[in-house]
């Protein structure tokens, strides 16, 4: 994971740990362990902070430099 994505982009905004820290309802001191690499983010945060920022998850984590997120699929699955 691309750490440095998480704070690089909590930055842009202008916004400090305990910001972020408030909207995903944990500590700051947990939220900067993440932002170090001394803890793993779980998906579920990821997810939020991929809401919350209007940004891919791929792109949280450094995968694509797209900020954009994707498209919803329209494709329904197959019920039997």
């Amino acid at each position: 994971m691309n750490i440095n994505r998480l704070k690089e982009i909590r930055e842009d905004k202008d916004l400090l740990q305990k910001d972020i820290a408030k909207v995903l309802n944990i500590k700051q001191q947990q939220y900067s362990e993440y932002e170090i690499g001394k803890r793993l983010i779980p998906i579920n945060y990821l997810s939020d902070l991929a809401d919350y920022y209007n940004v891919s998850i791929d792109y949280l984590l450094g995968k694509t430099d797209v900020r954009k997120i994707y498209p919803r699929s329209n494709i329904t699955p197959n019920k039997k």
